[in-house]
């Protein structure tokens, strides 16, 4: 049996998200430019490579695996990647295959998602106002979402939703769409923007809203327990005791999560993240398409990168300048 992944900090790597694609159907102001300009196809690992970097990874002890982009579920054929992942969750090697979505493929994708054994899914959703969710993401259409919501909960999906903290944006709507979430049986997390990617004219540090303000707004309303769950990853959670539901807060900027990380980020041309914080990569793709015959060499290039996981990164907005800004956009990395 293989060892499993040590990083230098004896934090165990058990987490793995891969961008499938960096293509995405919406251009969410915080993430991406409206004219971006993505890669071309040829350059992207195909979906046998992909499989076979993510078998090599659940080789290694990965035991999650979190599909994202871009949007995921745009890239074609993505159903036959979910449907041969599904072999490591029969055999027991896989515990979680989940993935990051906009939402806006899910009408058409849930049933098929919960036949390949995804169980629950995160869907990124800033706003229910049809107009503002138009302005936020440029390109998309807020009743396509909400079927694609109601879709996955007829599927059996669990469905997390996950909102960008955005000031002056949403700080009105946290009441309602913490309701809402409510009423359907979601939990809720709440995500500081983060400094990734050129992205035109918008104003990094006018959209920060820190999420100390908004756990401030929930304590002045509701009844707000911490809950001691940890998942390796970025979220502190609450319960509020009126509703019964989960919230969560991830703050790369108001607070360094990094102690107990427990992941690292395949691109969708094989580069590996160890941190989504820092500019450090590892190209696994000449492991991987040098050696058609034996992942021997695949499995030392994992394990050489995660040799050289950082301890944490260092986004801050506390100067008023986007120190730790990394010049990829979250597409590239993977939500």
């Amino acid at each position: 049996m293989n060892t499993p992944l040590i990083d230098p900090f004896a934090r165990a790597i058990t987490y793995l998200r891969v961008s499938v694609t960096d293509r995405c159907d919406f251009r969410c102001v915080y993430c991406m430019s409206e004219n971006m300009t993505f890669l071309p196809k040829k350059e992207l690992l195909t979906l046998e490579e992909l499989d076979r970097m993510c078998s090599a990874f659940i080789d290694l002890g990965v035991e999650k695996l979190r599909i994202t982009g871009g949007e995921p579920l745009v890239r074609r054929g993505i159903m036959t990647f979910f449907n041969d992942m599904s072999r490591h969750l029969e055999r027991g090697a896989l515990k979680e295959l989940t993935l990051t979505t906009n939402g806006s493929q899910l009408e058409r994708y849930a049933d098929d998602l919960a036949a390949a054994g995804v169980r629950r899914i995160n869907i990124s959703l800033d706003t229910l106002d049809e107009g503002k969710f138009a302005d936020v993401t440029r390109w998309g259409r807020l009743p396509q979402v909400l079927r694609g919501i109601d879709a996955a909960q007829k599927a059996g999906l669990r469905v997390k939703i996950n909102t960008v903290a955005l000031k002056g944006f949403n700080e009105e709507e946290l009441p309602k769409l913490t309701e809402w979430c409510a009423e359907r049986g979601m939990d809720l997390t709440w995500i500081e923007v983060m400094p990734m990617g050129d992205i035109g004219n918008e104003n990094r540090i006018g959209q920060y809203w820190s999420l100390k303000d908004v756990r401030a707004q929930y304590e002045s309303a509701y009844t707000v327990s911490d809950l001691a769950e940890r998942t390796g990853g970025p979220a502190r959670y609450v319960r509020l005791e009126e509703t019964g539901q989960k919230i969560g807060f991830i703050t790369p900027l108001s607070h360094n999560f990094c102690e107990s990380c427990n992941r690292v980020r395949l691109t969708c041309t094989g580069e590996l993240f160890m941190c989504l914080g820092q500019e450090d990569k590892a190209d696994l793709r000449p492991a991987l398409r040098e050696h058609p015959d034996s992942d021997l060499p695949l499995h030392d290039a994992i394990r050489n990168a995660i040799l050289h996981k950082p301890k944490g990164h260092d986004f801050d907005y506390s100067r008023q300048r986007l120190d730790g800004q990394m010049s990829r956009h979250m597409s590239h990395t993977g939500g």
